[in-house]
């Protein structure tokens, strides 16, 4: 069973910078491309970024492109997201995706709040 746990989410000031974490369990972690999307109150869930198998390939939101960094350790099965720079429209919660056997599998979320 495919399982996705995020941590890192807290209330910063604008300018301020989190990174997140997510765990996947039940695959096996260095075969999949992962991403990060996020959701906030009375919006779609949008893509943030997502990093290929091995991780030498990355993309982003325009939104976020160049504040934003993702990243993986296939030993640690772990994917994490930097964000740097952040903006009160960051706020949101972040989800931790992975595309496996034709389903969609997310984590819980973990919550980023941005103060202006």
């Amino acid at each position: 069973q495919v399982h996705l746990v995020e941590s890192g989410g807290a209330f910063v000031q604008s300018g301020g910078s989190l990174r997140l974490s997510c765990e996947a369990s039940g695959i096996i972690f260095g075969n999949y491309n992962m991403g990060w999307f996020r959701q906030a109150p009375g919006k779609e869930r949008q893509l943030v970024a997502l990093v290929s198998s091995v991780g030498n390939r990355t993309n982003y939101a325009v939104s976020v492109k160049g504040r934003f960094t993702i990243s993986r350790d296939n030993v640690k099965n772990t994917v994490y997201l930097q964000m740097n720079s952040l903006k009160p429209e960051d706020t949101a919660v972040y989800y931790c995706y992975v595309g496996y056997n034709g389903i969609n599998y997310w984590g819980k979320g973990t919550l980023v709040t941005v103060s202006s």
